[in-house]
């Protein structure tokens, strides 16, 4: 895909090269619950605020061509919060899928989710099919919404139908390598992030995409997510530019660069 025009005009200090965007851009929306704290409101209030940022930061990836956004909206730990929050956030991505699908369909945008399904309300599962069904044939960005996932057991659901492929005469142990492996878990099929995104200044994965990440370059920042907006995401991707990646390995100059990894 080429990428769009950069959406830089508002940020002269910042340069971006179009040749070097990462493909595939993770984000761990952290902090909104600190956010609401900080100012006396209720943590929902955080959450309500950080649905601004998720906009914001859809909007401008897909300007800048950004191929996939994968955003952690939700953990299977997070089940575990007082069960009010968790109703509110349950209702907030209901919302949020029913009033951005025509923006969405506005700008190509595909969204697919990965997660335990299951567990999600019977309301929220519904609209979020048809959201996914309605924007199957977007050729733009692909939005994948991380709902009820966790890293430890997709890598478990991977061993499991492998297993059971053994079991059943369909695989040998010595078939079983990482290309099927990475084919087997939730995200089988879409490229391995190159730049991950945590907000709120907390330095951990959380169970997020453990074996995708492998390689992933890790960018933290302090700033709370609904305070997160295009101007962060264009200072992350600078700071992913001036990386070069090597993979575990050097060339003949020392350094793999960013546009041969991204080719890879």
């Amino acid at each position: 895909m080429e990428p769009h025009s950069l959406p830089l005009n508002e940020f002269p200090n910042l340069s971006l090269d179009p040749a070097r965007l990462p493909r595939h851009v993770a984000i761990v929306m952290d902090g909104n619950g600190r956010w609401a704290l900080k100012r006396g409101l209720n943590r929902c209030e955080g959450h309500r605020r950080g649905k601004d940022s998720v906009r914001a930061v859809v909007e401008t990836a897909n300007e800048l061509g950004i191929q996939y956004l994968t955003l952690f909206a939700f953990s299977n730990e997070n089940w575990q919060r007082p069960k009010g929050e968790v109703r509110f956030l349950m209702q907030l991505f209901y919302r949020y899928l029913i009033t951005e699908s025509k923006r969405l369909m506005k700008r190509d945008i595909r969204v697919i989710a990965i997660g335990e399904m299951s567990r999600l309300p019977g309301q929220v599962r519904r609209v979020l099919a048809d959201t996914i069904s309605r924007t199957a044939s977007n050729r733009g960005m692909t939005v994948v919404l991380a709902l009820s996932y966790g890293g430890r057991q997709d890598v478990v659901g991977a061993a499991r139908r492998i297993a059971a492929a053994v079991a059943a005469g369909r695989v040998t142990p010595e078939q079983v390598d990482e290309a099927m492996v990475e084919r087997e878990l939730m995200t089988g099929g879409i490229p391995n992030p190159d730049l991950l995104i945590r907000t709120s200044g907390e330095l951990r994965l959380s169970n997020f995409l453990l074996f995708q990440l492998a390689y992933t370059e890790l960018y933290f920042t302090d700033t709370l997510w609904p305070d997160f907006r295009e101007h962060d995401l264009l200072k992350a991707i600078t700071a992913y530019q001036m990386r070069t990646r090597r993979f575990g390995m050097v060339n003949e100059g020392g350094l793999i660069s960013l546009s041969a990894a991204n080719q890879a």
